[in-house]
């Protein structure tokens, strides 16, 4: 395995392993501490929905300012479980080609996503963010965080995001991966902290937590709203109600 993958062994193969988001959060935060300490100029960008509580904890546990970075999947046409890709709001887009073919999708169906999902980044990032510009990145160290990884398409496309930004060093915080996705993005960054690393065939993020939903927006203003009272966290004056 990449020598930039940092895991807890104890927790590899298992199910059910943190208690919810706040509790991976919390586990992630120490295990980057442990491993460096006090990062200076660095800043917790979180993934919403699911990634938003656990990067309060991470950011909490580090001390670390604490931002989001918006990024959506690109749905395939008729199932919106299933991506073909991602996309941040800064227009980076990221594609599966393998499930593009597989699916027969077309340039015009591909610019009809792009153009649904670009709508709906720049309504999260007004409901999330009230617009504000994304926070200068350069010289510093960014933790790019969610609740877990399966195909690796959202957190790939946020990883080149940042990347254009000239930062110091990236590291990717997820609670629960599987090997073939992580090795991917592993070979992106700089470090990967994921405790609860899975092999097999078959890989479901909620899996890996005792209490699991998917959060919905109010929620994620909630949790914000609560963040932004903390002096380590940039969030501030968040919008309260649904779109």
């Amino acid at each position: 395995m990449n020598m930039n993958i940092h895991e807890l062994k104890e927790y590899r193969d298992k199910h059910h392993v943190f208690a919810d988001r706040r509790d991976a959060g919390m586990t992630l935060g120490s295990m980057i501490k442990a491993e460096y300490g006090s990062i200076k100029d660095g800043l917790v960008l979180a993934i919403p929905s699911g990634g938003v509580p656990v990067g309060i904890a991470v950011s909490k546990t580090m001390d670390t300012p604490f931002d989001l970075i918006i990024v959506r999947k690109l749905q395939i046409p008729g199932n919106p479980e299933a991506g073909f890709g991602a996309m941040t709001l800064d227009g980076c887009v990221i594609i599966n080609e393998l499930l593009r073919a597989e699916f027969f999708l077309s340039p015009t169906q591909i610019q009809e996503e792009e153009m649904r999902v670009h709508a709906e980044l720049e309504s999260r990032n007004n409901l999330f963010r009230e617009g504000r510009p994304f926070p200068a990145l350069k010289g510093k160290t960014v933790i790019l965080v969610d609740d877990g990884i399966a195909s690796g398409y959202t957190m790939m496309a946020s990883i080149h995001t940042v990347k254009r930004e000239d930062v110091l060093q990236i590291i990717v915080a997820v609670p629960t991966a599987p090997v073939r996705s992580l090795e991917k993005v592993a070979a992106e960054v700089d470090a990967v902290f994921c405790p609860n690393i899975r092999s097999g065939p078959y890989f479901a993020v909620a899996d890996a937590y005792r209490l699991w939903y998917d959060l919905n927006q109010q929620e994620v203003i909630v949790l914000l709203k609560r963040a932004s009272m903390t002096k380590n966290v940039t969030i501030k004056n968040l919008a309260g109600g649904m779109i």
